[in-house]
């Protein structure tokens, strides 16, 4: 069974995905980047708050399959520069209070609309 998430809380996809993807108990999520859903616009006048707006997408993804952080196992982190790392990882690790999802995070030359950062995560119920 697959299931496309598709939720206004969410950014609309930027090309042809969905948000996310809920198969048997797994929610696969999109990279999501810095587009606030209300109202379309780019929040990315710094990479705080880029970094902000990218977990709150993911967030409220999460909460339409009825999940939270807990649930998530896996995250991808995209920055298009590694010297970025260390306000990114201190933001990305706000959102935690436990145990981490394994991750990895690379340097990538360019993000859809220039953006800074784009995460991407896998949540298991």
């Amino acid at each position: 069974m697959k299931q496309s998430i598709s939720i206004k809380n969410a950014p609309a996809p930027v090309g042809s995905y969905s948000q996310a993807v809920l198969s048997n108990n797994t929610l696969y999520i999109s990279g999501q980047i810095a587009i606030n859903p209300f109202d379309g616009e780019f929040n990315t006048e710094s990479i705080e708050t880029e970094t902000h707006q990218v977990m709150k997408n993911i967030l409220a993804l999460l909460d339409a399959a009825d999940m939270d952080v807990t649930n998530l196992v896996k995250c991808s982190i995209f920055l298009d520069d590694m010297d970025n790392f260390s306000v990114v990882d201190k933001i990305y690790s706000s959102y935690f209070k436990d145990s981490f999802p394994a991750r990895e995070t690379m340097e990538v030359s360019k993000l859809p609309k220039g953006v800074r950062v784009e995460i991407s995560g896998i949540g298991v119920k």
